[in-house]
């Protein structure tokens, strides 16, 4: 990993496990992360709107609690971003079962980065209060058991919580981590298990390009730095690395939301499926094992571009 590269993967983050039993039984969505979002945002704004809502016209906009945890602003923008779409965290579900019982579980993680670090708590307040009131359609009701680490550690069991076990890691001491665990491990195949929302060229992929994935990582970390204000101009200056590929197997999955904000349905695409790899130089694996944590493309806050890097290629 060059001296660039290290220093752009000096973003702060946490990734937290939350999980929830069922007070009742009920039936959810597939798709969790778009309703486990809008109910933690529901719950931040009742608790800390003064201004009915209307956040375009609301002087206390750069104050908000709820701007600064759900959307999250750059302090200084890049270029490319046209969006509001906050990059200060990700959540992540990918448990599919429509019915629980009274006594079941759910388990759905946090990533945080950079400036969100701190609103842990309002988080955490956010998810008991939705616990309260009630996740999805059929407001089901439920109670935070548990929080813990990713080193396995409880941050919060029941009504204790010890904030010595919220340890706040790097991006780049992830990633010597994981270079370190798989350095007798091949990278053949990157498997995309979440949809991959990507435009590359002005259009949005209909199959897997590597060289699009590498930039969209890039330009992932890039937007981090930004929010972190960690200045790496030069970094996305530098060429990238090549990576040779094989086959591939691409799907195309459609995920509904409700967005509150704008009132409507909205329809986010994406590619899931798999792309062999051959010839993967060093920064190519530096740059791949930093996308499999922070995810890549666009809708990283619903949990989409979660991909995973496997030693096999079939």
């Amino acid at each position: 990993m060059n001296d660039l590269l290290r220093q752009a993967l000096r973003i702060r983050y946490a990734k937290l496990r939350f999980t929830i039993v069922f007070c009742e039984n009920t039936r959810l969505p597939k798709d969790k992360p778009s309703a486990i979002r809008g109910g933690i945002g529901e719950m931040l704004l009742r608790a800390n709107c003064i201004r009915n809502r209307n956040c375009e016209l609301c002087d206390f906009r750069e104050e908000c609690v709820v701007q600064r945890t759900m959307y999250t602003h750059f302090k200084e923008k890049p270029a490319f971003v046209t969006t509001g779409e906050s990059v200060g965290y990700v959540l992540e579900c990918e448990n599919i079962q429509e019915v629980f019982k009274r006594g079941e579980t759910l388990d759905f993680s946090l990533l945080l980065f950079g400036r969100n670090l701190v609103y842990f708590s309002q988080y955490i307040q956010a998810v008991c209060a939705l616990g309260r009131e009630g996740l999805g359609k059929n407001r089901a009701r439920f109670s935070l058991v548990e929080v813990v680490n990713s080193d396995g550690d409880t941050i919060l069991s029941g009504n204790r919580i010890d904030m010595a076990y919220y340890r706040i890691r790097r991006l780049d001491d992830y990633v010597k981590e994981q270079q370190r665990l798989r350095s007798d491990r091949p990278f053949r195949r990157l498997v995309f298990h979440t949809p991959l929302t990507l435009k590359y060229h002005g259009e949005f992929l209909k199959e897997f390009q590597i060289d699009a994935i590498l930039s969209g990582i890039r330009r992932r970390i890039y937007m981090l730095d930004c929010f972190e204000e960690i200045q790496r101009e030069e970094w996305m200056k530098q060429e990238l690395p090549r990576i040779g590929t094989g086959g591939q197997r691409a799907y195309l999955r459609s995920m509904e939301r409700y967005s509150s904000r704008k009132d409507c349905r909205m329809i986010l695409r994406g590619l899931v499926g798999s792309i062999c790899l051959t010839d993967v130089p060093e920064e190519a694996k530096a740059l791949l094992l930093a996308g499999e944590l922070i995810h890549v493309g666009k809708n990283t806050s619903f949990g989409f571009g979660r991909y995973e890097i496997l030693g096999e290629s079939v």
